[in-house]
C-alpha cells in the first residue's frame, strides 16, 4: 500500500509499505434483551519485512470493518525486532495468560523453524533465522502476544 501525498510544496512523501496477514477471524456474538447482535473480530499482523512489526485487535459490523480497525491499530503497535548475524540476540522464554513460548537464535541457513504465531510474525518481520516453539495455549492471538512481548524483553 504505497501511498504518495502532496505536500506544501511539492513534496512527496512516501508512507512505508507494510504487508498485512489476519492471523484470527471470528464472528462474536452478543446476546441482549432485543436479540443477537453479530460482530466480527480480526487480529492483523503487520510488517515490512526489515525489522518492523506490529499488532491490531478490532471488532466491526462486517470483516472488512474489522480488518481496516485492526490494521489502523497495528500501526500504533508496531516495534522493532534486534537483529545479530541474521538471527535474535538470545534465547528467550516468554509467557502470556495460558500461553507460553521458546524462541532461541539460530545459525545462518536454518530459516524460520516455529509453527503458527511464531512463524506469522517472524516471517512479517523479517528476521530470516530462529526456532520457536509454542508450550503451552493453542489461541492464536495469546500465542502471537506473548511473542510480542518476548521481542520487547530482546
Amino acid at each position: 500500500m504505497k501511498d504518495e501525498r502532496q505536500l506544501k510544496k511539492g513534496e512527496i512523501r512516501r508512507e512505508e509499505e507494510f504487508e498485512q496477514r489476519i492471523l484470527d477471524l471470528a464472528r462474536v456474538t452478543r446476546v441482549t434483551k432485543g436479540g443477537k447482535h453479530m460482530r466480527f473480530r480480526a487480529f492483523v499482523l503487520l510488517g515490512d519485512k526489515k525489522g518492523k512489526v506490529g499488532w491490531g485487535l478490532a471488532k466491526g459490523a462486517d470483516v472488512s470493518i474489522a480488518v481496516n480497525k485492526a490494521v489502523r491499530s497495528a500501526k500504533k503497535h508496531l516495534i522493532k525486532v534486534p537483529l545479530v548475524n541474521e538471527t535474535i540476540p538470545k534465547e528467550v522464554r516468554q509467557k502470556f495468560c495460558a500461553a507460553k513460548i521458546l524462541i532461541k537464535p539460530a545459525p545462518q541457513g536454518t530459516g524460520i523453524k516455529a509453527g503458527g504465531a511464531i512463524r506469522a510474525v517472524f516471517e512479517l518481520a523479517g528476521v530470516p533465522n530462529v526456532v520457536g516453539k509454542i508450550l503451552g495455549s493453542n489461541n492464536k492471538i495469546n500465542n502471537a502476544m506473548a511473542v510480542f512481548e518476548a521481542i520487547e524483553k530482546l
